[in-house]
């Protein structure tokens, strides 16, 4: 991974994770112990699955460019089936609060999504790929051709 890649994605994260902690301590207010437990799950949840997703688009970008949009909607789609799995799955627990979890797990994400726009927008991203030097030769200033 690239540094500029994974500057995007901790210029993603950390807003989301302190987004998560405080939902965190909202849920702790509103509905105690497992309003917290149901916040960071959430959280986590949104940070695993939009960190994965960045990661994989990133690589798709350089590794396989004319393939970038496709993936890009297979991943979207890929990401709402396992969302659908987790609330499937946890539908009925009793483990965490799960309107605090629902409400967790919406913050965050649009806490990445603006957080991810930002730092798209801040990065200095090249358009056309530059040369290196080596390809080209050995170049001396000052000389002509």
């Amino acid at each position: 991974m690239q540094s500029n890649d994974v500057r995007m994605l901790l210029h993603c994260a950390v807003p989301t994770a302190a987004a998560g902690a405080v939902a965190a301590v909202a849920g702790g207010v509103f509905a105690g112990g497992q309003g917290v437990i149901g916040a960071a799950f959430g959280a986590v949840i949104v940070i695993l699955f939009m960190g994965i997703g960045l990661t994989v688009l990133q690589w798709v970008a350089r590794s396989f460019p004319y393939l970038f949009q496709a993936m890009g909607l297979m991943l979207y789609t890929t990401q709402i089936l396992l969302l659908a799995v987790v609330l499937a799955v946890f539908k009925n627990t009793t483990l965490f609060d799960t309107k605090v979890f629902a409400f967790s797990l919406l913050g965050t994400t649009l806490v990445w999504i603006a957080a991810q726009a930002r730092a798209h927008m801040k990065a200095k991203i090249l358009y056309v790929e530059p040369e290196s030097s080596k390809e080209n030769g050995p170049a001396v200033q000052g000389s002509k051709p």
